[in-house]
């Protein structure tokens, strides 16, 4: 197809109702569009062509979607939503929350917003510039800065009122944009500034931390099939090649109005979930799974991947990998893997093959996961700094094996009374971790780094003077230390 472009629309919150996405898809169907994607920020993608997009200009322009064509200036704003009633235990945020935060909202943020419940692991925390997280307070949130393009990040020192979301979003983002943060001691002098200029304004209303943001421990939810909730069931559909027919979104709409059903979600995931199906309803969602061949319930293995929105290469390793780890039946229960082909991409995960080069029809990634494999952690480890593609596989089996025997010697010692003797593994050393203060690249002694050939369990105290940081090379030096 010549000119062959993409269009951006923005669903924000992940969220839209059946009789908006109908209105959409019509005119999209009639220009010879046949299939769209949702986005890692719950965002929808098409491709489109010149002709094509003259004709469907007016209708976005009438229906005011914010879109955009082959570009990404407003993101959309990421949230929770889809989880509530789900996937979350939290007292206090619940539908009407969104919606009154969302629809607070009356200009297009160009900074990443992210609205999200503390109580729940399908939505990221902190892929955002602007990350606001749910507290043990009603109506109150944590809020974590990360600087634009950078992985710097500042914890704001007091809770955001819910209706202060929007407005401190808006006073925050042309101050953020317009400086650029390279170091930790910038990100906390910049933070600190911002605020200060905040509490001045005397426009928002912050209240004390009482208690630290309660991280819950990852483990991603099936977020695909028929399940039961209350006495209803919810419905997620994952598609293996990243798309869906529009004929098929079509008929979904058409039965969401025929049963009531106010709502369709999107998640991070490139899914999307319908809630609130009465259970006597359920042979006619059959009907239309049936008649489009649409296959539920695909291996976790393949559920628990990130890949970036639009790159076919990225998608093409995914499906190579999944492929033999399921063949080789191999567990990835609690990890999810990103694969991160571009440096400001926003792909998230315990895992990240991250691309670094390719010549000779070969490329080469460095395999990193999260400190304690937590996916929300900021804090990234090296495991591997150079792995050909054909060799992925080897290692991720690796790591899952390095990871699975953490957790088990973990669990023996949370949940027996057995004495483990001292040992040199890797969950037996020291407590303290060291971190570059450039690209905040930890050092732990548990896993040592491979990438120089230094052994795991050795101290940070014993490495020779030459060791450098495995990905900007800042001296050693110049590491900060952080307890565990």
């Amino acid at each position: 197809m010549k000119n062959e472009q993409f269009v951006k629309i923005n669903l924000s919150g992940g969220a839209i109702s059946p009789g908006e996405l109908t209105n959409l898809l019509i005119p999209l169907e009639e220009a010879g569009i046949t299939e769209v994607k949702f986005g890692s920020r719950q965002q929808m993608y098409f491709r489109i062509n010149d002709v094509q997009l003259e004709e469907l200009e007016y209708t976005l322009l009438n229906q005011e979607f914010a879109y955009e064509i082959c570009q990404e200036v407003y993101p959309n704003i990421v949230s929770s939503y889809v989880s509530d009633g789900l996937f979350n235990q939290s007292s206090w945020i619940r539908e009407g929350v969104y919606k009154d935060v969302l629809d607070s909202f009356d200009f297009n943020p160009r900074l990443k917003v992210n609205i999200v419940d503390s109580t729940q692991s399908l939505v990221p925390y902190y892929t955002g510039n602007l990350n606001f997280i749910t507290s043990e307070l009603s109506n109150y949130w944590h809020l974590q800065l990360r600087f634009p393009k950078s992985t710097l990040f500042h914890s704001w020192s007091t809770l955001v009122n819910t209706d202060d979301i929007a407005g401190l979003s808006q006073f925050l983002e042309p101050m953020m944009i317009e400086t650029m943060i390279t170091t930790a001691n910038e990100g906390q002098q910049l933070g600190q500034k911002l605020e200060g200029l905040a509490a001045a304004s005397g426009k928002f209303l912050f209240q004390p931390i009482g208690q630290p943001f309660p991280e819950t421990a990852f483990k991603l939810p099936y977020y695909e099939g028929f399940n039961a909730y209350q006495d209803r069931l919810w419905l997620g559909v994952y598609r293996r090649s990243e798309t869906f027919p529009i004929t098929f979104l079509r008929d979904i709409c058409t039965l969401c109005m025929q049963h009531r059903i106010g709502q369709l979600y999107t998640t991070p995931w490139k899914s999307i979930i319908i809630k609130d199906i009465q259970i006597s309803t359920r042979p006619s969602w059959d009907v239309v799974l049936d008649r489009h061949r649409i296959n539920l319930r695909h291996a976790l293995n393949e559920l628990n991947w990130m890949t970036e929105d639009f790159d076919p290469t990225a998608l093409a390793l995914k499906q190579e990998l999944v492929h033999h780890l399921n063949w080789l039946d191999i567990r990835t229960y609690k990890l999810c893997f990103g694969i991160k082909m571009h440096p400001k991409s926003g792909i998230w995960g315990s895992v990240i093959l991250r691309f670094i080069d390719s010549s000779d029809n070969k490329s080469w990634f460095q395999v990193e996961h999260t400190h304690d494999f937590n996916p929300n952690s900021r804090d990234f480890v090296t495991y591997r700094k150079r792995v050909e593609r054909g060799e992925l596989t080897g290692v991720i089996l690796a790591l899952c094996e390095d990871f699975y025997q953490l957790q088990s010697r973990e669990a023996v010692r949370e949940f027996s009374n057995i004495p483990i003797p001292a040992t040199t593994e890797k969950s037996d050393l020291i407590s303290i971790t060291y971190q570059c203060p450039a690209c905040q690249t930890i050092y732990d002694p548990i896993w040592g780094d491979s990438t120089q050939d230094i052994a795991p369990g050795t101290s940070f105290e014993d490495l020779p003077a030459t060791y450098c940081c495995s990905i900007c090379e800042n001296e050693k030096l110049t590491f900060s230390k952080l307890i565990k």
